[in-house]
């Protein structure tokens, strides 16, 4: 009875499952951040007007979503392909040589420490459940928590990257030139900052390592951007 009440009470959250959006998501949302406020910095140190720092961010900001979306898809979907080719030559491979997929199975399990009468046990009760999840599972490592989602992962992208996209922009309402700039440098720290920890949180992580680098990683990024941009201010480009 211990045992059962100690299993009822106990909940393993891991992050596996959430991985492929996951990525996708923290990579589509530091991106947006990262590339328009760098755009909107690098227009700014120029010497343009509002109004074109204004038409180079969201000009970014759409032409930024629809790139990581269509990215993520085509990337993601290259991933299906293979997944699906390991599953067609496995479902040929198990038809011509059933046996010699059977003692492959047993060798697996016996490198993972399994002795060998126990090995043929379970590959053989496998096999007869199920022998191709078995060998996609414990030979090729796909599962279904791994499984490529190439229209999860576009949408994620995309979403995220407008959603981070549209931070620096809240730096526009400051007063002057000057200081919509600052403002735009520091609440796209502020956003990095939130992405850091958000993404941290959901990969159950800890949270210092991840958000440095994602904070450390926008600052760089925006330093360069406003260097070039002053610097071709200056030469009137």
């Amino acid at each position: 009875m211990a045992f059962f009440t100690a299993m009822a009470g106990h909940s393993e959250g891991h992050a596996t499952g959430r991985a492929g959006w996951l990525r996708a998501a923290v990579l589509g949302a530091n991106d947006g951040l990262v590339s328009t406020s760098s755009l909107m910095v690098g227009v700014a140190t120029s010497g343009a007007s509002t109004s074109a720092i204004l038409t180079a961010g969201i000009a970014g900001l759409a032409a930024g979503a629809m790139a990581m979306a269509a990215g993520e898809f085509v990337s993601v979907s290259a991933q299906s392909d293979v997944e699906d080719a390991d599953r067609v030559k496995e479902t040929a491979e198990l038809a011509a040589h059933p046996e010699a997929e059977l003692e492959e199975l047993t060798r697996i399990y016996q490198e993972r420490g399994v002795p060998r009468p126990l090995a043929e046990q379970v590959a053989a009760a496998l096999h007869g459940e199920d022998a191709l999840e078995a060998h996609l599972r414990d030979e090729l490592g796909h599962s279904e928590h791994s499984k490529a989602r190439p229209v999860q992962a576009a949408a994620a992208s995309a979403i995220s990257f407008t959603i981070g996209g549209l931070i620096p922009f809240l730096g526009m309402l400051a007063s002057s030139e000057t200081a919509r700039l600052v403002a735009i440098v520091v609440v796209t720290i502020l956003g990095l900052a939130l992405a850091g920890v958000l993404g941290a949180r959901a990969a159950g992580t800890t949270l210092l390592h991840p958000t440095l680098r994602v904070v450390l990683g926008g600052i760089a990024a925006m330093i360069v951007t406003a260097v070039i941009g002053r610097l071709a201010g200056v030469a009137g480009v």
